[in-house]
Order: structure tokens, then C-alpha cells, then sequence
């Protein structure tokens, strides 16, 4: 199979800090550090070109170059609880010397995601002459119309109003999963005051996973989902 023609450029971002679970993405899961197995979905990927890690982790930085992936240090001022993701990716691009039209975002505390969900996201971008291609979810019974604010005294007040009683009733929904974000390298290097979500660019688009089928590890019962999941796919030889 022939390369393809664009270049594109994998960054996989993982700090060593972690409030919810303390050094997450060099924790072992299934056998090896977690940001591993983030590593290993990059390299899978046909349309991705090349594969490097950002990070400010030393054992973060080990896990990747034993599996021969380039390493980016990460200066402490971008790896912070206040450093946003797209900073981090910018100084990855740039400290790479990389010159790749299409970047795809990866965390690397996300271990489980859909077997080409990557190539997806990529071929998503280069047809539709997207900004940016990002992977959703359903959020099922979490859907926003049966969240609710609650007072100082616990009274309740309906995030927004409504009469929906069953969830099939509920109105198309998504939420980003953190499976990937596909942008082009105009847009991630689009910094506007006030707008966070800037590097996106205008025209952004979207891609379905079935619910579930992302696991991001923020904390230890995320962990231990993702720990049975991989287990059992180990056992049973079934991909996700």
C-alpha cells in the first residue's frame, strides 16, 4: 500500500502531573505504561507519517523511545494545570522542525479507542476540506436536559428546561469523547484572544463512536474500566 500524500504528523501529549490519578500516563495498564498503548494506535494508523511524544515525564519520555517514537521535552510552563492543549501541540510542531499540513492530537491517557478511529478522523479532514475533525460520543442517560444546577440549599433548577420523561425521547446529543482531534496546521496555529477553541478553525466537523467505546483515564475507576477492557480483549482476541 502506497503512503499517502499529505504529511501528516501524530503528536501524542501526555504531562507527568496528574490530580486524579497521580502519574497516569506512565502508570502500567494491561502490561505496559499507558501512554503506550496511545503510541501504539498512532503507529497503526496508514495515514499518519510520523509519531512523536510531547511530554515533561521522564518515564513518559522511556515508554516512548523504547518503542522508537521521537520525544519532545515539554517546557514546565506549558505542562502546568493551566497550559492548554493546543500550546502544547504548537511547541511539539515547531520543536519537531516538522512541516506537516495535517496534525492529529492524541492523549495519551486515552488507551482504548476504535480500530480506525485515527485514519478515520484524517479522511474525514482531507474530504470534506474541513478545519478539524474531532471524535464524539452519545452521552446517553447524561444527556444536559436531565442535568440541573443546585442551589445553596439544594434547590434544584433545570439546566434547561424541558418535558422529555424517556431517553429515547431525548434530542441527538454528542459530547467529545477524546478519541482524536485531526487539524490542519493553518488552523492549531490560529491564536485568538478570549477563544479557546480557536485552533479548530470556522468550518469544524465531526465524527460518531459508538458510547463507551473511548476510555479516557482521568481517575482510578476510569482506570480499572480500561484495565478489565484491555484484559478481556487479550483473552478473547477481540479488537475493539
Amino acid at each position: 500500500m502506497t503512503r499517502p500524500s499529505h504529511d501528516v504528523l501524530a503528536v501524542v501529549i501526555g504531562r507527568a502531573g496528574s490530580k486524579g490519578l497521580p502519574g497516569k500516563n506512565a502508570k502500567p495498564l494491561a502490561g505496559r505504561p499507558m501512554v503506550c498503548h496511545t503510541i501504539a494506535h498512532a503507529l497503526a494508523a496508514r495515514r499518519v507519517t510520523r509519531v512523536i511524544v510531547s511530554t515533561d515525564g521522564d518515564a513518559i519520555a522511556e515508554a516512548a523511545t523504547t518503542m522508537g517514537v521521537e520525544v519532545v521535552r515539554r517546557p514546565a510552563a506549558l505542562a502546568n494545570d493551566h497550559a492548554t492543549v493546543d500550546s502544547a501541540v504548537r511547541h511539539a510542531v515547531e520543536a519537531s522542525g516538522s512541516d506537516a499540513d495535517v496534525v492529529v492530537i492524541l492523549y495519551a491517557n486515552v488507551p482504548i479507542r476504535p480500530d480506525g478511529l485515527i485514519d478515520r478522523a484524517i479522511e474525514t479532514l482531507l474530504e470534506t476540506g474541513a478545519d478539524s475533525v474531532q471524535s464524539y460520543e452519545r452521552p446517553g442517560k447524561y444527556h444536559p436536559y436531565w442535568m440541573v444546577t443546585l442551589g445553596e440549599r439544594g434547590e434544584v433548577r433545570p439546566w434547561q428546561a424541558n418535558n422529555v420523561y424517556r431517553r429515547q425521547d431525548l434530542p441527538p446529543c454528542h459530547m467529545p469523547d477524546g478519541g482524536v482531534i485531526a487539524v490542519r496546521r493553518a488552523s492549531l496555529f490560529t491564536v485568538v484572544e478570549g477563544q479557546p477553541h480557536a485552533f479548530l478553525g470556522r468550518d469544524r466537523r465531526g465524527i460518531e463512536n459508538p458510547h463507551g467505546s473511548v476510555v479516557d483515564v482521568d481517575n482510578p475507576i476510569d482506570f480499572a474500566v480500561a484495565e478489565a477492557m484491555l484484559r478481556e480483549t487479550a483473552a478473547t482476541g477481540r479488537t475493539s
